[in-house]
């Protein structure tokens, strides 16, 4: 697998390397001893799949604070989706920086995102599928999130046409 620090610290895009045959593909998508020799601590506590119906489907910004943070390993298992991590920690020098790019089936990138940081996506295409390896255990108490649209952030967002949001995203604070 390949390792490629981002410009938020602490943020990988990890980038699988698949072995092809007559059979088709095959390819190690989690490794804890590879994200080891990188630096990279993970024990994997849960397993989320995020399906998607219609294109234009934006989820987030979410994390969990304190005491429980999460890690988070977040790929595409079908279509694609412009993926944003939002840098929460108060005293790093990217503090409420973001990166985004185009997660997709077919490119296979993940993304390793480590504790608070605000993560969030948009569906590209139709029938979309977003798969998380969770570092934490999911506590309601810790769940927490930012507006996606929060101009303090300058998220640009694709153009979607009808975008699909649940009442809960729309209306998280502004920072």
């Amino acid at each position: 697998m390949k390792f490629t620090p981002l410009e938020l610290p602490g943020v990988f895009l990890l980038e699988p390397e698949p072995f092809l045959d007559e059979r088709g593909m095959f390819m190690r998508q989690f490794c804890r001893r590879e994200l080891a020799e990188h630096g990279l601590e993970f024990s994997m506590c849960q397993c989320n799949i995020s399906g998607n119906t219609k294109k234009g489907t934006l989820r987030g910004l979410h994390y969990q604070k304190e005491p429980y943070p999460e890690i988070k390993i977040v790929s595409c298992l079908k279509g694609s989706f412009f993926d944003v991590v939002v840098d929460l920690r108060p005293h790093s020098p990217t503090y409420l920086r973001h990166i985004s790019m185009e997660l997709s089936a077919e490119n296979r990138k993940m993304l390793y995102i480590p504790p608070m940081m605000a993560h969030g996506f948009q569906t590209l295409e139709d029938d979309t599928t977003a798969y998380y390896q969770l570092g934490e255990f999911f506590h309601a108490e810790a769940y927490d999130g930012v507006r996606w649209n929060d101009p303090k952030l300058g998220i640009v967002w694709p153009e979607c046409g009808k975008r699909i949001i649940n009442e809960r995203d729309n209306n998280y604070a502004l920072l």
